[in-house]
């Protein structure tokens, strides 16, 4: 029995032995996942067969390394619940392929499979939360690490190996159209999230490909796949935290970047790739490209097999979509790579399918009863949604709404969408699943309390017969509900590049999502127009954004006597919304991205170098709208007794007392701030360095320790070194962007 045959060796052992027996051009097709996983197949009712392109595939390869996308739906894959595969489908169609791949190998090499989960598994019948941006708004990262568990659980059960997890982007241009992919503007956010949802699905028995590597948030103004103009050290302070928080917690995938930083792409960047992520952060797992983005280092090489060549070279371990690593083997009898070098690339990919059992155990059971992941069954997605929903503005305690309101106009594009409330890369919903806003609303109608609905315009379109209809609508009310807003909703229409992304030609309805760049950062269409007309009229608005980026909206804010904020927030968000302005829910969501005045101060972030916070323009203020951290509440908070304790420059601990002083039972969220006062670099005027999320109770006291290890005390240095921070450092303690304690060490 040869050894790789032998169960009783470890899983590196009979990837060894498996490894010598391979021919070049099966170590080459181990690395490539160069098919469209959705595209390989055609349903007919309940029968499936497969594509010419799959067969050729497998006979070139001899098998095949990973498959992308198996279970993929939405526009782009052209997938619906008519062609793709719904779960009760997805063992049977998961066990054809997989023993297509086993017989077409001479040793019987399984398929790894891998698909995305940026906020949900997107397939058909998939498990959604609301976008990264909301979960970010909840600071809530127990329930973050219990939702990714369910999802987890979901693509586990469908043979899925690796989950592709956008836990890595860090948000610092809003006009990036995949903002709502990221979880804050602030790495420390982000790492606590990230850490979170990996974990979660780990626990659940998926391995996680977590992207992207890096710095693809900062962008050059706020294009896709843009030069990060920026260098070490922020890449080290900003950038790096949320990747290495994902190593850390189990990811054992990291998908590179498409953009460079300081002229270098980091699918070529072997400082990135190796020297960072393996030598320093002990990384053990397997780096996987972006889609197509191996190729578009033919800007560097001029050639498709050096790029294939670079990218190997510089730490790329497997592909996606690309050609460029159909070329290994040629690059190899070119010399352009050592076969060492390929060969380690390999044996991470072998060592993956003898740890997870594939072959042992390559097929699922197919007599096994279906999971029902619904909302009754898996409540987080709504339980993130009721705390993502950030409420900015309450003049004359407008909100909750009282039963008393006899007539509430329900005006404006978002408020019956379901769709605007799912954000970018979502699978086709089941009639019956979510709940808009419209919808929320019907179970707070008694004969006191009536809803009445205009939509005024649409996100992108509309007319001014429209917006006059809305305003007598709005006359005729005592109250109007706003509801205006974003898009990544690809469900109304969208041209797609080749990697997934939306072409926006001018006549898409996104103004949001993967593609869709803004220069400006205003409502899209009529919805100012709208909404200032509502506003003439003086009739009181509570004002509903629902979007997947920061907008600039500064007029909304003036208009409204009551202004919520909601990133996508997923399925469910119009229930979560509807009880939040009735009161059945207080709001305690915290903004995770600071909101602008205008695209033209961008950046915005609130956690700039002390000395770029001393510059000011002469026609606009340079604060933001609302900065990061804020979040009204519908009782109040004190911070009182506060003491800290520091261990010589090893740790320091802030202790409190916290107190709900209103007459709700509420979530409070004291955040913790630093501000280096001394040293040699300049230092970020706030740093995030500790929260925790409490409940109270009216008239409830709770002693709160945050605590700060020697990691959040230390700074990256002139050589860049990792070092005890040295010097007076100043202490903040805030809670919904009130300051209630200042104090220095």
């Amino acid at each position: 029995m040869e050894p790789f045959r032998d169960q009783t060796l470890s899983a590196r052992d009979r990837a060894e032995d498996l490894l010598s027996h391979l021919t070049i051009r099966e170590k080459v097709g181990q690395l490539n996942q160069r098919l469209y996983g959705f595209g390989i197949y055609k349903r007919d009712d309940d029968d499936f067969s497969f594509s010419e392109e799959f067969e050729i595939e497998l006979i070139r390869w001899g098998g095949l390394g990973f498959l992308y996308g198996l279970f993929r739906a939405d526009p782009w894959s052209e997938r619906t619940p008519e062609t793709g595969i719904p779960a009760y489908m997805a063992a049977k169609v998961h066990n054809l392929i997989q023993k297509k791949v086993i017989e077409s190998s001479r040793f019987g090499i399984p398929v790894l499979m891998s698909t995305e989960c940026p906020h949900g598994h997107q397939a058909l019948n998939g498990y959604l939360l609301p976008v990264s941006l909301a979960l970010g708004a909840t600071f809530a990262p127990d329930i973050v690490h219990s939702a990714f568990g369910v999802i987890g659980q979901q693509v586990k059960s469908q043979g899925v190996d690796f989950a592709l997890l956008s836990v890595l982007d860090v948000l610092r241009d809003p006009r990036w159209g995949r903002s709502e992919e990221c979880f804050s503007e602030d790495p420390y956010l982000c790492s606590i999230m990230a850490a979170a949802a990996v974990s979660g699905c780990v626990k659940s028995g998926v391995d996680v490909v977590a992207k992207h590597l890096c710095a693809q948030g900062e962008t050059t103004g706020g294009q896709n796949a843009s030069p990060a103009s920026i260098g070490s050290r922020e890449l080290r302070e900003i950038h790096l935290p949320p990747a290495e928080a994902a190593v850390r917690s189990g990811a054992l995938g990291l998908m590179a970047a498409y953009n460079e930083i300081d002229g270098v792409p980091c699918h070529a960047n072997p400082k990135l790739l190796k020297d960072i992520l393996r030598d320093e952060w002990g990384f053990k797992g397997i780096v996987m490209a972006d889609g197509m983005a191996v190729d578009r280092l033919d800007i560097l090489t001029g050639d498709i097999t050096a790029s294939g060549a670079l990218a190997l070279n510089s730490g790329v371990d497997v592909s996606l979509w690309d050609e460029g690593f159909t070329k290994l083997e040629k690059a190899v009898s070119l010399n352009l790579i050592d076969e060492a070098v390929l060969d380690e690339a390999v044996l991470r990919v072998l060592v993956f399918k003898f740890k997870r059992g594939l072959f042992e155990s390559p097929y699922l059971d197919e007599s096994r009863p279906i999971q029902d992941f619904t909302a009754e069954n898996y409540p987080q997605s709504l339980d993130l949604a009721r705390q993502s929903v950030v409420m900015l503005k309450n003049d004359d305690s407008l909100l909750p709404l009282k039963e008393k309101t006899h007539k509430i106009a329900v005006i404006g594009p978002a408020a019956d969408d379901l769709y605007i409330q799912l954000g970018d890369y979502t699978p086709p919903v089941q009639p019956g699943y979510g709940v808009t806003l419209w919808d929320g609303l019907q179970q707070f109608v008694t004969a006191q309390t009536v809803f009445v609905r205009e939509e005024g315009c649409g996100i992108r379109d509309g007319s001014q017969e429209g917006i006059h209809k809305a305003v007598e609508l709005a006359k005729q009310s005592d109250v109007v509900i706003l509801a205006l807003g974003g898009s990544s909703s690809r469900y109304s229409g969208a041209r797609f590049d080749i990697n997934g992304a939306v072409i926006h030609d001018g006549d898409v309805y996104m103004d949001c999502g993967e593609g869709v760049d803004n220069a400006s950062l205003s409502l899209p269409g009529l919805q100012h127009e709208l909404a200032k007309a509502v506003f003439d009229t003086g009739v009181p608005v509570v004002t509903i954004i629902t979007a997947g980026r920061p907008y600039a909206i500064p007029d909304i804010c003036n208009g409204s006597k009551a202004l919520l904020y909601s990133f996508y927030p997923g399925p469910w968000g119009g229930k979560a919304l509807s009880e939040i302005l009735f009161g059945i829910i207080n709001p305690s969501g915290r903004l995770p991205a600071s909101l602008p005045r205008s695209s033209g101060q961008l950046p915005c972030y609130y956690n700039k170098k002390a000395t770029d916070n001393e510059q000011h323009y002469c026609d606009i203020t340079g604060a933001p709208l609302y900065p990061f951290g804020y979040g009204l509440s519908y009782t109040a908070f004190d911070i009182t007794q506060t003491s800290v304790v520091s261990r010589e420059g090893q740790s320091v601990e802030v202790n409190f007392t916290i107190s709900n002083t209103g007459k709700y039972s509420g979530y409070a969220i004291p955040m913790l701030f630093i501000r280096w006062l001394q040293g040699d670099t300049i230092p970020r005027t706030k740093e995030l360095k500790a929260f925790t999320k409490v409940w109270l109770k009216p008239g409830q006291h709770l002693e709160v320790t945050l605590k700060l290890d020697s990691a959040a005390l230390s700074r990256w240095d002139l050589d860049m070194n990792f070092t005890p921070g040295k010097g007076r450092l100043r202490l903040m303690l805030e809670e919904g962007g009130t300051e209630f304690w200042m104090g220095e060490l």
